[in-house]
């Protein structure tokens, strides 16, 4: 999961970004889900939470051309720094 905030004023121009960027990422190897959440009390806050086959597909596509195009698109948007948390599965 990547917590992001944004100035409301770049809000839609990362749901832009989103867009343009989201089918590519789905079709990435490795990559088995991706969304994203909006918070309920700030319209700012946004959350991609996906799901990769392990480690090192999201290794895979955090050294790509796509995440640095798609990063580098992203960042200069925030107005504070972003988060990004993995989680393991400890119990279905």
């Amino acid at each position: 999961m990547v917590h992001m905030h944004f100035a409301p004023e770049n809000v839609n121009a990362f749901l832009t970004v989103f867009e343009k960027s989201k089918a590519l990422i789905r079709a990435f190897p490795g990559c088995m889900h991706l969304e994203l959440l909006r918070e309920k009390d700030d319209n700012c806050a946004l959350t991609t939470y996906s799901h990769w086959e392990n480690a090192d597909a999201l290794e895979a596509y955090r050294q790509s051309e796509l995440f640095a195009k798609t990063w580098a698109a992203t960042k200069v948007l925030f107005d504070k720094a972003p988060r990004a948390i993995s989680y393991e599965r400890v119990s279905s």
